[in-house]
């Protein structure tokens, strides 16, 4: 899955206003954020065989410290440690939050893998496969992204045009991924994933409209 993890930073902040949304969108993508630097490392493993499933072509056949379970779990507790060492005056409520969304990419990953991701080590490992469903899977994608926003929306703070452009070119990118060529190779998927989740990051803290702060005129 790629940006149906968005939908959940939307409706995150929806949560917790008090997350920025960079923070968020960081933080749905945490486990590919670390797996494209461990596949550039040789750390996990990744092979593009066209036609493994019908909508992706990534054979991911060893990623026990991204995308095993037990490992998901783990970087959701850093996740949440590091987010509430970091902000001291954010409510505990947002630092379980944080982590919840980094969790949050390896349920939604369950839905759409092939059996590649393991429940610990190597081993056991699970997928529902709806990637061999393309219509389904972007159906998918498209709900959770723009079902989050709409969430998000709710807020009453939100650039709405400018929302949906992105999303809309967020989708536009999903359809590439999709329906286009394959990676050229394995690392460079791991370096275009790794730019475009910086990108998506930039662009939304630009986006954002942050809340007035209203100051109290003297008695």
């Amino acid at each position: 899955m790629f940006v149906g993890h968005y939908g959940v930073s939307f409706a995150a902040k929806k949560a917790e206003p008090s997350i920025p949304l960079w923070v968020l969108f960081i933080a749905v993508q945490f486990l590919d954020v670390l797996w494209a630097p461990f596949v550039l490392l040789g750390i996990e493993k990744v092979h593009i065989v066209p036609g493994i499933t019908a909508s992706n072509p990534l054979d991911l056949y060893y990623v026990p410290y991204t995308h095993g379970l037990l490992a998901a779990i783990g970087w959701s507790v850093l996740a949440f440690l590091v987010y509430r060492l970091a902000v001291r005056d954010a409510p505990f409520r947002a630092a379980v939050i944080v982590g919840v969304a980094v969790f949050s990419h390896w349920i939604l990953d369950l839905l759409v893998h092939r059996p590649d991701l393991p429940l610990y080590d190597n081993t056991a490992k699970m997928g529902l496969g709806l990637w061999n469903w393309p219509a389904v899977a972007f159906v998918l994608e498209a709900a959770l992204l723009f079902g989050g926003m709409l969430l998000y929306f709710r807020l009453g703070t939100a650039r709405r045009t400018a929302m949906l452009v992105f999303g809309a070119i967020m989708l536009g990118i999903q359809a590439y991924i999709f329906f286009g060529p394959p990676p050229a190779s394995d690392n460079a998927a791991a370096e275009t994933a790794l730019v475009s989740y910086a990108v998506f990051a930039v662009v939304i803290r630009a986006l954002e409209r942050r809340t007035p702060i209203v100051v109290a005129e003297p008695s």
